[in-house]
């Protein structure tokens, strides 16, 4: 497996079980422990249906909108879902959030099977952005979110139980990004991995409720398992799913990102304030830009 040519990099989802029904404080409260340790961006997911206990649909969108200007630096990423949400909304909604947060915005996409609402995914161009656009990422489940991911995502999120599928997975994406004339190493391939620090056998392997793998163990043999998947180039890095956020975030931060933070695997500091900054992703030309000097 080739040597990592990037630094690590970090994400962790912030809905967990309370996802529904928590207040906007929750959610700063996780995205500022988040922030404390330098992670890459935190995601929030979005749903086209009520939850099952009745207590309302969660608009991701709109709760990170309110998170963003009590946090810094921490990327924002939302999950839409294009087919139900449709494509005029999406950009609007999107330059809101990118602007309150000053560039930090990116969003999580998710499309039907038949690959209806892809035409969203093309660059939008905030006007007065930092960043220019926001940072799609595209959750990979199948041939299609694959080709979609290879395509168009600057983050794509893959499922993995050992490294060598890891990486082969990663290699896949980078082959069909390249065959889309795009350069393979702008697209940043994280390992979607589901975590319980509720104690017990130190294991990678077994299967989360969102059917992705679930790591059981402690924050120290996490931390091993991260720096070995991505110096040996299996994945660029990982986005973190704690099944109890407030219990498992925060031994994830002060345990896990601590450690790697010692062992100089991972950074201390922020390198830039956009999310595209943090990431290592070069700024997209803004489409308002070039209309303003064809207008000159």
């Amino acid at each position: 497996m080739p040597a990592p040519t990037r630094p690590l990099h970090l994400a962790v989802a912030i809905d967990g079980r309370r996802k529904y029904s928590a207040a906007s404080a929750y959610y700063v409260e996780l995205a500022r422990l988040a922030e404390h340790g330098t992670l890459d961006f935190v995601t929030l997911e979005d749903s086209p249906a009520p939850p099952e206990d009745g207590t309302g649909r969660l608009d991701a969108l709109a709760v990170l909108t309110r998170v963003a200007p009590a946090t810094d630096r921490i990327g924002l990423v939302p999950t839409v879902t294009t087919t139900h949400t449709g494509p005029f909304p999406v950009p609007a909604a999107l330059a809101t959030l990118d602007r309150v947060s000053d560039g930090r915005a990116g969003w999580t996409v998710r499309v039907s099977t038949t690959g209806a609402g892809v035409s969203v995914l093309g660059p939008s161009g905030v006007p007065g952005s930092p960043q220019g656009d926001p940072v799609i990422s595209v959750p990979v489940t199948d041939p299609d979110t694959s080709e979609i991911a290879a395509r168009y995502a600057d983050v794509a999120y893959i499922r993995a139980t050992d490294r060598p599928s890891a990486g082969t997975a990663r290699e896949a994406l980078r082959t069909r990004a390249s065959a889309h004339g795009r350069d393979p190493g702008a697209l940043t391939v994280l390992a979607d991995l589901a975590v319980d620090f509720r104690g017990g056998e130190n294991r990678a392997g077994a299967i989360g409720h969102s059917g992705g793998p679930l790591y059981q163990g402690g924050p120290v043999h996490l931390a091993d398992l991260i720096a070995d998947w991505q110096q040996s180039g299996a994945v660029d890095g990982f986005h973190i799913r704690p099944l109890d956020p407030p219990r498992d975030l925060e031994r994830f931060v002060n345990g896990t990102v601590a450690l790697l933070q010692h062992r100089s695997l991972f950074r201390g500091f922020y390198p830039g304030t956009t999310l595209r900054e943090h990431l290592g992703l070069a700024r997209p030309v803004n489409r308002y830009s070039l209309a303003r000097e064809a207008d000159r």
